[in-house]
């Protein structure tokens, strides 16, 4: 396989932006040259310059998909940093629970979004917590989304299987056996929970809007592959997305002080979360 030169590589870091918003240095190219490899050899591609030509000559885009499947990270795991989903038992659940109720709202609405879902674990989790927090769900109308930019990790989350490999990062035997039913050789989450979620694709840096917003929205570990002009976007975005009370969770070392000033930082316990400023 021939290296990726310098110059293909910035024709492929502006591709990638283009399609991804990810930003890839002239550092990356043996990002490039190692996931993009089994793709150069299934187009029968010579050279990456090649490839490039091919994906974009592509009019059903599939070649486009699997570029975006291969170049993004994916990394996940069941309550991947266990703090904010002690969060949202602790407080953030049950101070809304307590405002929709005072509001005399039935069934309470929980809306949550998942941005950047992956495999969907960062999703389940989250109603893992809820159905632990609340037992029996009849009394709420609960609605967890996830979004991916990769149609591949969209198709995973969606269909609810997981490995054992996938089930030992992170998932206790309690909530296996409390959580799960076997499927073969995998494991798939129990209906109830199923049910509380959706995913679809979507492009965190494309416009998008939602016809109600949401309580809270985890945004973790994915604005850190973007440029700065493009965070600022990002996070401008979820605010418009964002009930007035909300909370916005992102990754343990990231921090958006002085780059949004739509957001104030609150903390509990180990936690920093975010609210929009005019309800503070």
């Amino acid at each position: 396989m021939p290296p990726v030169t310098r110059d293909e590589m910035a024709l492929w870091s502006r591709y990638v932006y283009e399609i991804s918003g990810i930003h890839l240095d002239e550092t990356k190219g043996y990002l490039v040259e190692t996931r993009l490899a089994p793709l150069l050899q299934e187009t029968g591609s010579y050279g990456f310059l090649e490839l490039l030509g091919k994906v974009k000559a592509d009019l059903s885009q599939a070649l486009r998909r699997k570029v975006i499947d291969a170049i993004t990270t994916n990394e996940t795991s069941f309550f991947r940093d266990s703090a904010p989903f002690e969060l949202l038992q602790h407080k953030l659940i049950p101070e809304l629970i307590d405002r929709r109720n005072k509001a005399g709202r039935r069934p309470v609405p929980i809306r949550i979004w998942s941005a950047a879902c992956s495999t969907g674990q960062e999703a389940y989790s989250t109603a893992m917590v809820l159905k632990s927090l609340l037992g029996d769900l009849r009394g709420y109308d609960i609605r967890i989304l996830g979004t991916d930019i990769s149609d591949k990790v969209v198709s995973h989350a969606s269909y609810a299987h997981f490995s054992r490999l996938e089930l030992d990062r992170g998932l206790s035997p309690d909530k296996l056996s409390r959580y799960f039913e076997a499927a073969g050789e995998r494991w798939k989450v129990r209906d109830e929970l199923r049910a509380l979620a959706t995913f679809r694709r979507m492009n965190l840096l494309e416009p998008f809007s939602f016809p109600e917003p949401f309580d809270i929205i985890f945004c973790r570990n994915v604005a850190i592959y973007f440029a700065e002009a493009d965070k600022i976007r990002l996070f401008r975005g979820l605010s418009r997305c964002l009930d007035r009370q909300g909370a916005l969770i992102i990754g343990s070392t990231e921090s958006i002080a002085g780059l949004c000033p739509e957001f104030v930082p609150q903390r509990y316990l180990r936690t920093v979360f975010y609210q929009r400023k005019e309800e503070v």
